[in-house]
């Protein structure tokens, strides 16, 4: 699959976030990224559809990657789903019934994706493999922005990406915490293909020459 880099919205200026989204994609951007946060399964208080609702309104129609952090979650999906999502990721922790929760998103017209934190075990992958369209790593504990890579993740990206070739479905498998130019190369070899980046982009002076910075790590680290 094609590298994608997702921009977390998280890391935005909210004063005028229809601009810095219109930017990050102009700056080569592939999708957005939406980090939901309820505080209640993570510790902090983000964004809700209706934030989706309105850039859409305003006539953004790229990919939205949606990760849901937020317990319980069925009630979010359906939001999500009549706001205009792209892909809906969840815990499995926020729901009783993984298998029902992701057949829920796809049957609302999004993409599936389940979720794992660094302390959740990847065997749980085996059980829905075949209903999910991505897989998403946490490279750090969710809950806020800003927060550094946990180098234990390299080794679960591997395990993750072996699960996935040997189910030869077409699964993204992205990754999703302190991403920069100077370590996403690593996370490509590791088997990772998409690439949710907040305050790398959006607290840098120039989205397309960090976004440019990127796709050359990740042609260097294919290349190799």
């Amino acid at each position: 699959m094609e590298p994608w880099i997702a921009p977390s919205i998280l890391a935005a200026d909210f004063t005028r976030l229809g601009a810095e989204v219109n930017e990050v994609l102009a700056a080569g951007a592939d999708i957005i990224h939406f980090d939901v946060m309820d505080n209640h399964y993570v510790p902090n208080l983000s964004i809700g559809p209706l934030v989706l609702k309105s850039l859409r309104k305003s006539g953004i129609d790229c990919g939205i990657d949606v990760h849901l952090m937020v317990k319980p979650v069925e009630r979010l999906i359906v939001d999500f789903l009549d706001a205009g999502a792209t892909i809906i990721s969840v815990h499995p922790e926020t729901t009783e019934h993984l298998h029902r929760t992701l057949n829920l998103i796809r049957e609302g017209g999004a993409q599936p994706g389940v979720v794992f934190n660094p302390a959740t075990p990847l065997a749980l992958l085996a059980e829905v493999i075949e209903l999910v369209d991505l897989v998403l790593i946490m490279s750090v504990n969710p809950g806020f922005g800003g927060q550094s890579f946990i180098e234990s993740s390299i080794q679960k990206l591997n395990a993750a990406r072996e699960m996935i070739d040997a189910s030869a479905r077409d699964i993204r498998l992205e990754v999703d915490g302190g991403i920069k130019t100077t370590n996403i190369g690593r996370v490509a070899a590791a088997g990772a293909d998409t690439f949710v980046a907040g305050s790398a982009i959006f607290e840098s002076d120039d989205y397309a020459q960090t976004i440019r910075e990127m796709r050359a790590a990740l042609t260097d680290a294919t290349a190799t």
